[in-house]
């Protein structure tokens, strides 16, 4: 699966290594082209899954404020609800288009 930014390729992974959460697919931290994230300090704590991490998503000379986010450090209940570990593992604002 890839997520596409336009014609540009932010991150690529067989669909097995992906973990769907809510909706949203959560592609592997080695999957994901870190030159096109920018961390944000955009502030957020989910109530089940712990601190989140936001990125802005680089789209040509624009940066799309708080597009991508992960999870560095998990609650470890989390890990029981998801059924992985899923740290760091980076998903996608709808901006970010994911296909198969």
């Amino acid at each position: 699966m890839k997520a596409m930014l336009g014609d540009t390729v932010v991150a690529e992974a067989p669909k097995e290594d992906l973990i769907q959460i809510e909706g949203n697919w959560y592609f592997p931290p080695s999957s994901v082209n870190d030159s096109l994230l920018e961390k944000s300090p955009t502030p957020y704590t989910c109530p089940w899954k712990g601190e989140c991490q936001y990125f802005s998503v680089k789209n040509g000379d624009t940066l799309l404020q708080d597009r991508a986010w992960s999870y560095p450090t998990p609650y470890p209940t989390a890990f029981d609800r998801v059924g992985k570990d899923f740290s760091n593992y980076v998903a996608f604002w709808k901006d970010v288009r994911v296909v198969d």
